[in-house]
C-alpha cells in the first residue's frame, strides 16, 4: 500500500501534537495533587487518540482483496450422439474405453483456442465441466448405450471381461481463428480397436470434423465443439460396431457342410 510524502507528514504532525498533549495532561494531572486516577485517564485518552489518527489518514488509501472475489468461471459440457444410421449390427461381446490420451495443451479443462498453427491459447473465466479427454470418455460410453445395439460396455475400472478395449487419442480439441478469421471448433480422434486375449489391432482409423461458430462469441463456439465432436462419435461408434463385428465373426470357426 502505497501512500504520498504529504499523508506521512499529516501522520507524524498529529503525532507530534498527540504527545504535546500527552505531556499537557500529566502536568495538570499532577497540579490536582498527583490523583493517579485524573492523570491516568488522560493519558489512556491521548494515546487512544494517537492510535486512531494513523488509521484514520491511512483508510482513503487502502484497498483490501478478498481472496475468492470476482465471478465464478462459467462451465460448459458436451452431450453424446444419440441417432445413428440403421442396420447396425447387434454387439453380443463387451467393450472396455480407455480415456483418450491427450497432449498438455488438451489435456486440461480449460477451453482451447489457436490463433496460429504454432500456438495455444484458453479463453478467459471459462472452462469444460472435467478434463477435456474424461468429458470425451463419458460422451463416448454414453453414445455406445444410445445406439441400443451394445449392452456390456464401461470402463476399464468396472472390471469387464472384454472382448474389445478401444484406445482412442484425442489430437484435435480446440477453436481454430488461423484459416478465414472466423472460429471454427476442430475435433479429432485415432481410434484403435484392440482384440483380447491376444491384444491385437484389429482395426484403426482416425475421424475428424471442423464446425464454424455462427458468431466470435463463446457460447456459439461451444455450440460447434458439440456439433463437431457429435459427429466423430457417431462416426466412431459405428465403425466401432462393425469392426467389433467381423473380428467376432473371422475367429469363429466355420461350420462344416453337412452330408
Amino acid at each position: 500500500m502505497k501512500h504520498n510524502r504529504s499523508d506521512l507528514e499529516e501522520v507524524r504532525a498529529a503525532a507530534g501534537a498527540g504527545a504535546a498533549a500527552g505531556a499537557a495532561a500529566d502536568k495538570a494531572a499532577g497540579g490536582l495533587g498527583g490523583v493517579g486516577g485524573v492523570g491516568g485517564l488522560g493519558r489512556r485518552g491521548v494515546l487512544g487518540g494517537l492510535a486512531a489518527l494513523p488509521v484514520v489518514a491511512l483508510a482513503p488509501g487502502c484497498s483490501l482483496q478478498v481472496p475468492g472475489q470476482g465471478p465464478p468461471p462459467e462451465l460448459f459440457r458436451l452431450s453424446p450422439k444419440s441417432t445413428f444410421r440403421e442396420g447396425l449390427p447387434e454387439a453380443n461381446w463387451q467393450l472396455i474405453l480407455e480415456p483418450p490420451v491427450a497432449n498438455a495443451g488438451l489435456n486440461t479443462t480449460r477451453i482451447a483456442l489457436q490463433r496460429t498453427p504454432t500456438s495455444i491459447e484458453y479463453y478467459a473465466r471459462s472452462g469444460w465441466a472435467d478434463r477435456a479427454p474424461l468429458m470425451v470418455q463419458t460422451l463416448m460410453i454414453e453414445s455406445f448405450e444410445n445406439t441400443g445395439k451394445i449392452v456390456s460396455i464401461g470402463r476399464e475400472s468396472v472390471g469387464l471381461r472384454a472382448d474389445f478395449v478401444l484406445k482412442s487419442e484425442l489430437r484435435e480439441f480446440q477453436a481454430v481463428y488461423y484459416d478465414n478469421g472466423t472460429p471454427e471448433a476442430l475435433v479429432a480422434l485415432n481410434a484403435k480397436l484392440v482384440q483380447l486375449p491376444r491384444r491385437s489391432i484389429v482395426a484403426s482409423r482416425s475421424f475428424e470434423h471442423r464446425m464454424e461458430a455462427g458468431e466470435d462469441q463463446l457460447r456459439s463456439i461451444i455450440e460447434a465443439f458439440d456439433e463437431a465432436l457429435g459427429r466423430v462419435l457417431r462416426q466412431m461408434v459405428e465403425w466401432t460396431l462393425v469392426e467389433g463385428d467381423l473380428a467376432i465373426n473371422r475367429g469363429r470357426p466355420r461350420l462344416k457342410p453337412s452330408g
